[in-house]
């Protein structure tokens, strides 16, 4: 009894004195492997008489359970060390900021942003997108346009002209997107709807003029298309872009080579208070040009003007986004400013679209 009272007292604090798991499992090896202590004490009960076994067995086997419940003991108390370690090791300051996913950091251009509202709005209106070169030629920037060599209006354009080629041509950054009206109207058959949005050029800079900047130009050719059209065409557009339910515009008679009868349409705002409140007030403020499609132009794109006739208007994308969005100077656009585009942007997820709203 003795020897048995010993041998558990060695083997419990061999158990107590275990640091980790890994030791652990060595005392158990110790105590009740196959050629553990206690395991052969068992195996000893075989070659003991009766009487001996029927007082040893009880001994030893409750050995074997005061060694087993102490091993479960200690395996409990190590494994709850372990994890509080580790929580202690993981732990997280929920104190602290959660930093932003790129989607939450990153923000759209609010030029982006203006293209995408102008194609929600035109394409609700059946209105197609075309597209063209930033590099033209002379012709399809000018002289299809009603522009003859020579001619004063080519003198309203500040044009960035390029090196002659081999045959002495010179060609232009664009300086509107009007050339694609011209590619489109030699290349489709009328009925013609669409819009162009896209970059152009003029040799001009000042806090409402840049070098390069963005323009929307709309073309509709049909059989009987009116200025009547081109008025609701207009309208609605302004009543979606400024999301105002009345608007009020005039149209002023102008000249563009390439429309005739030509105007200039200002929109009604109240300008006081430091900020432009479209749909009241009693000022005017003029956002873009239109006109009836010149007959010269039609010929020159090999329509027939007795048949066909159709509408024009174009605008600078530019000048609306400031407009709308209460941005002070156009150059900031374009100044690759991080602290600018955080303030005016837009988050990568707000799409715009007819029905959830363009600017919410």
């Amino acid at each position: 009894m003795t020897d048995l009272t010993e041998l558990e007292r060695d083997i419990l604090a061999r158990i107590e004195a275990a640091t980790d798991e890994a030791a652990l499992e060595s005392v158990r090896l110790f105590a009740l492997g196959k050629k553990g202590v206690v395991s052969e004490r068992l195996k000893s009960l075989g070659g003991m008489s009766p009487d001996e076994r029927k007082t040893m067995g009880p001994q030893i086997n409750g050995l074997r359970d005061a060694v087993q419940g102490a091993i479960a003991a200690r395996k409990v108390t190590l494994e709850e060390a372990a994890l509080a370690q580790r929580l202690s090791a993981e732990r997280v300051d929920v104190t602290l900021p959660v930093r932003e996913s790129a989607e939450q950091r990153g923000r759209i251009h609010p030029l982006s942003q203006v293209f995408d509202e102008l194609v929600a709005i035109f394409a609700d209106m059946g209105f197609s997108i075309a597209d063209g070169p930033d590099v033209e030629t002379d012709y399809y920037n000018f002289t299809a346009l009603n522009f003859p060599e020579g001619h004063p209006a080519r003198e309203m354009h500040d044009t960035f002209f390029l090196r002659e080629d081999a045959q002495g041509l010179r060609k232009v950054l664009r300086t509107h997107t009007s050339p694609v009206q011209i590619r489109t109207m030699e290349a489709v058959k009328p009925p013609i709807r669409m819009i162009i949005p896209g970059r152009t050029y003029r040799h001009d800079s000042d806090q409402t003029h840049t070098p390069m900047f963005h323009q929307v130009e709309g073309l509709v050719i049909d059989e009987g298309a009116t200025m009547a059209n081109l008025k609701w065409v207009l309208e609605e557009f302004c009543k979606a872009f400024f999301e105002i339910d009345d608007v009020k515009m005039r149209f002023r008679p102008s000249f563009f080579p390439f429309t005739e009868p030509s105007a200039e349409v200002d929109i009604q705002c109240d300008r006081s208070g430091g900020e432009i409140r479209f749909g009241q007030g009693t000022d005017w403020l003029e956002i873009l040009g239109c006109g009836m499609v010149h007959p010269n132009v039609l010929r020159n794109c090999g329509l027939d003007p007795d048949v066909y006739q159709g509408f024009a208007w174009g605008m600078g994308i530019d000048r609306i986004a400031m407009l709308k969005y209460g941005i002070p100077d156009l150059r900031d656009m374009f100044e690759a400013d991080k602290r600018w585009i955080e303030h005016y942007g837009f988050r990568p997820l707000d799409l715009p679209t007819l029905a959830g709203g363009l600017s919410s």
